[in-house]
């Protein structure tokens, strides 16, 4: 245990804190379906010239 003590309230709070400074995990499955779309909308728009 560590030299100072929270309760449980300030606890949630830290690990809010926590949360807030880590940054976006990369997240790969969504990064392709976004490629994916963007790449169909693409060639959506070549096949309609």
């Amino acid at each position: 245990m560590g030299k100072y003590q929270l309760d449980s309230k300030s606890q949630i709070a830290v690990t809010k804190f926590h949360e807030k400074q880590m940054p976006a995990k990369f997240d790969k499955k969504q990064q392709l379906e976004k490629a994916r779309a963007e790449y169909l909308k693409n060639k959506q728009k070549q096949t309609d010239k």
